[in-house]
């Protein structure tokens, strides 16, 4: 017989007390605090690797934490950012897992209603009993709940079709209208917005604000964030070593972030400089003592005679204050400082006239940029985005029109995705960059600037071979090339893949600020927001396309064009 698990409503909990995990000796989450309640929405934030999924599994029971407690008061649902699929599984097995609750709920009632109509000892309170659990669940409506999630996800209907053959993508998708339809007290969702078109997006955001119990969700999504978190977990190293908490939603946490970052920034050089003085003290102390320093004549010989006695008894009390002052407070984590980028007023960088590429870019495209332009490139896939960008950057010969680059323009293109990781070390190819560009005459050379100075590897990695850094390392590494090279030209695509939400916002304030044209590619919902004032290009729509002959101007005035 099934035991029904019914939710607790607005008993409904969900605490973590000091939740620490380890993993092969290495802390993974240290001192999470975290209480969630119908109505609350969590963000959960993070690097890779922070233990951002580690912490789902914490709440929802698959892990024991080695030390701190996890209460939990109601019922539970959660996705994982993979779903495994088995020979036979069905779609239609998913959502009999998910609804078996509901499904127990409606054949109890239909059993008590016919005890009842047989008048059978204890029937009324059975039916009662029945009525209460499949109103609680909302039974009647979850099939129905199901199948429209199922239908606004775009996820496959076919119950009968298995899970073996559908793509990682689809049964993500399955499994999420599984969830949003049944009536879980509590949601964990990690990275929900990977699978999802614009209209999943927009119904999934839509539920997830309208959702009565308490949602936790891992994403580097920042409209999604933006959208629906009311309280944000960073798991990102702080000064104290916790996790902080930010209330307020994504826009309490950015602005919260940023202060807290500058507090450490300040109380961390602090820290350096007084730890600086006294060692300055101490070496002071030691070399007046290797010299034999004595008071001058006329000093009384007993106190020139008892004079190094109390040298090192100073060099001892030093070293013990340098000890005590030992610095207490970890390096701040990296941050995006953006070398100035060159402007000349009246100078056309790139003009493209008319520019199409065969099956890939085919409405003809005009576009002018100057310092200061800004430019927004959108359309569906396949419109010929990163193809218009890789014209302008001068990578690939149109098939019709011309492109004009001026003489000495620096432009630079961050495609897609890294080239094939090298086997030389991050510093080296940096550095390789640089003397090629000043050799050539292209950039001169109080313009170069070491790798370390940008603030996007950590010094721990700039002679790591590249291929052995991480995906975001890599495209952190290629960021810095771009901007290496003081380009007078910027073009992006996609940048913000595979980057951490703070870079992002870094290198959104850092592009709104530069006096270098830029030009991007991108389908990040809240970056698209942010720069929503720019200049607009849209392709795809199959007539002739053509950007602003003055973007900077026309991004000052807050126009679109389109």
């Amino acid at each position: 017989m099934h035991t029904l698990a019914l939710p607790a409503r607005a008993r409904a909990q969900l605490i973590a007390a000091d939740v620490r995990l380890a993993r092969g000796g290495r802390p993974v989450l240290t001192g999470v605090d975290m209480t969630v309640t119908p109505g609350s929405r969590w963000g959960v934030v993070g690097e890779n690797g922070r233990g951002k999924s580690t912490l789902l599994h914490v709440l929802a029971g698959v892990l024991a934490p080695d030390a701190g407690t996890v209460r939990r008061v109601g019922t539970l649902g959660s996705a994982e950012q993979e779903m495994d699929a088995d020979e036979d599984r069905t779609v239609g097995d998913v959502i009999d897992t998910h609804l078996a609750d509901a499904r127990a709920a409606l054949a109890a009632l239909d059993d008590s209603a016919a005890a009842l109509a047989a008048e059978r000892p204890g029937a009324d309170d059975a039916y009662q009993a029945a009525l209460e659990a499949a109103e609680a669940l909302e039974a009647w409506d979850a099939d129905r709940r199901v199948t429209v999630a199922l239908e606004a996800l775009g996820a496959v209907t076919d119950r009968a079709r298995r899970l073996v053959t559908m793509s990682v993508g689809q049964r993500y998708r399955v499994r999420l209208a599984c969830l949003l339809g049944a009536a879980y007290d509590f949601l964990l969702l990690d990275e929900p917005t990977n699978h999802l078109d614009r209209a999943g997006l927009d119904y999934l955001t839509g539920r997830l604000t309208r959702w009565d119990g308490g949602v936790v969700v891992v994403s580097h999504d920042r409209a999604l964030l933006g959208d629906v978190a009311t309280t944000v977990l960073d798991l990102d190293p702080s000064s104290d070593g916790r996790p902080a908490v930010y209330g307020n939603g994504y826009d309490g946490y950015v602005a919260g972030r940023r202060a807290a970052r500058q507090r450490w920034e300040e109380e961390y050089a602090e820290q350096q400089a007084e730890h600086a003085r006294l060692a300055a003290d101490l070496t002071a102390a030691q070399q007046r003592l290797v010299t034999g320093w004595r008071p001058g004549k006329g000093t009384g010989k007993h106190q020139r005679a008892t004079r190094a006695p109390g040298l090192v008894r100073s060099v001892h009390r030093r070293q013990e204050d340098l000890q005590r002052h030992e610095v207490t407070l970890p390096e701040p984590p990296l941050s995006l400082a953006a070398p100035e980028l060159p402007a000349r007023n009246g100078v056309t960088w790139v003009r493209a006239e008319g520019v199409t590429v065969a099956g890939r870019l085919t409405a003809p495209a005009d576009v002018t940029l100057r310092s200061g332009s800004r430019l927004m490139v959108s359309g569906p896939n396949g419109a010929g985005k990163s193809t218009l960008l890789a014209v302008l950057a001068g990578h690939l010969e149109p098939d019709s029109g011309q492109v004009h680059h001026a003489r000495h323009a620096r432009v630079r293109l961050l495609r897609q995705e890294s080239a094939a990781p090298a086997r030389r070390r991050a510093r080296e190819l940096y550095d390789a960059q640089l003397a090629a560009l000043v050799t050539a005459g292209r950039l001169d050379g109080g313009e170069t600037l070491p790798l370390e100075q940008l603030g996007l590897l950590a010094r721990r990695d700039l002679d790591r071979p590249v291929r052995e850094l991480s995906m975001g390392q890599q495209r952190r590494l290629d960021l810095a090339l771009a901007l290496a090279a003081r380009p007078h030209a910027l073009l992006l695509d996609e940048p913000t893949n595979h980057l951490s939400i703070a870079l992002v916002d870094e290198l959104t304030e850092a592009l709104e600020a530069t006096a270098a044209a830029v030009v991007m590619a991108t389908h990040d919902r809240r970056l698209g927001r942010d720069t929503a004032h720019w200049p607009h290009l849209a392709l795809g729509a199959g007539a002739t396309v053509t950007a602003p002959a003055d973007a900077g101007s026309a991004a000052a005035r807050g126009h679109h064009v389109a």
